[in-house]
């Protein structure tokens, strides 16, 4: 049985059967954007991030390092998949148009993609910004479309995915309530003498029992000194007395993640850490006022900024107040339709969800974060993970 006979079989037996949403759900994501893509004059539009193709089809698999495509047309959807990827192309999505092409031939992707494309206007929007789309698929497509323009179009569906649905807030309530249990598991095993691997262990082994899904990041543990550099992750590192261990985790549920950070000190906290474990406490506090549905990214983040102005001499702090989170696939669970920082002229509506990463760093010593999965509701931001907002 080859790719195709295998396709068909699956295609009779379980079409969509892990499907994560009804139909109704992607026909009221797949409108908005095909009135942009009309008004903007976009006949065909090119996606190749696996989030994306996620949101509009429920396609779902954890190879996320091979060639696929979504094209949307104002009257069609076409999914091209590597031969491998057309189980998981027929039991997660309803899509009618699935067109595969064999693994290990990828120069037989360009004229099946060129054929979706054409004959759809001459215009073809394209995400140019994204990693997943190979500069050898944009060359052999222009050269089999010399007539048709391709335009940017990398903000397009993220305007659309920056608000959630009821739906997608229910997945994401499911993960914070595995992320928050997770996190609590693996603090209440902390002791010196511990590595931070076998903390991780502890807290990998809960999101999992807890029912997560494979994650778009591992859980993150980092111990002492190493606390203080930020995107540094376990490695055999062993707890001592008095050591700061900073964890983040993010359980998935359906593709959605809420993380949550999380410090505990291994031993009693120092009044330093104390007034820094304080200063990530009054920025977020001062962040979730500020999210208000009309007030600007930029307007949070500045007020963000009065909280930590006491410590921001003396503390590493990445700039960056919160990110969106949603459907995402490794390597990251930042959705990367908003950011909270200075000069983010975007404005806070009901439904949006952000990650509020506030982790301060004395570098060489040790860093502290804490933080929370919020929604953005009508008065301010509501956490959906439940930090316990406690150092010891």
């Amino acid at each position: 049985m080859d790719f195709n006979a295998y396709q068909k079989t699956l295609a009779r037996e379980l079409r969509g059967r892990e499907c994560p949403f009804p139909q109704s759900e992607y026909d009221q994501r797949l409108g908005p954007l095909r009135a942009i893509m009309a008004a903007e004059g976009v006949g065909a539009l090119l996606l190749t991030d696996p989030s994306d193709l996620f949101y509009l089809t429920g396609y779902s698999t954890f190879e996320v390092s091979v060639h696929v495509a979504l094209v949307v047309t104002a009257d069609s959807l076409t999914l091209q998949v590597p031969s491998i990827e057309t189980g998981p192309a027929m039991i997660t999505t309803r899509v009618d148009n699935v067109i595969g092409y064999r693994w290990e031939g990828i120069g037989d992707v360009l004229d099946p993609l060129a054929q979706a494309l054409g004959g759809h206007g001459s215009t073809v929007g394209i995400d140019f910004w994204h990693g997943s789309l190979r500069q050898g698929v944009v060359e052999g497509l222009r050269q089999r479309l010399p007539d048709v323009r391709f335009v940017d179009t990398s903000g397009m569906l993220k305007g659309i995915r920056i608000v959630k649905s009821a739906a997608e807030i229910d997945c994401l309530r499911q993960s914070a309530r595995i992320t928050g249990q997770s996190i609590e598991a693996a603090a209440s095993a902390i002791e010196p003498g511990m590595t931070d691997n076998d903390i991780a262990a502890v807290g990998a082994e809960a999101l999992l029992a807890g029912g997560s899904e494979f994650m778009s990041m591992q859980p993150i543990v980092t111990v002492g000194q190493r606390s203080s550099v930020i995107h540094t992750n376990h490695k055999r590192c062993k707890v001592e007395e008095g050591d700061t261990v900073f964890l983040e985790f993010g359980a998935v549920w359906q593709r959605y993640t809420a993380p949550m950070m999380r410090t505990v000190v291994a031993g009693q906290p120092s009044s330093r850490m104390r007034s820094v474990f304080d200063g990530c406490r009054r920025v977020v506090e001062a962040l979730q006022a500020a999210m208000v549905p009309g007030r600007t990214f930029d307007s949070a983040a500045r007020a963000a900024e009065q909280a930590l102005a006491p410590l921001a001499d003396a503390v590493f702090f990445s700039g960056v107040f919160g990110y969106t989170v949603g459907a995402q696939f490794p390597p990251s669970w930042v959705e990367g339709s908003g950011f909270i920082a200075r000069g983010e002229t975007a404005v806070f509506q009901q439904g949006m969800v952000f990650h509020l990463p506030i982790c301060l760093r004395i570098p060489g010593h040790w860093g502290i974060g804490c933080s929370d999965t919020v929604l953005v509701g009508e008065k301010g931001a509501e956490p959906l993970t439940s930090n316990p907002w406690r150092l010891d």
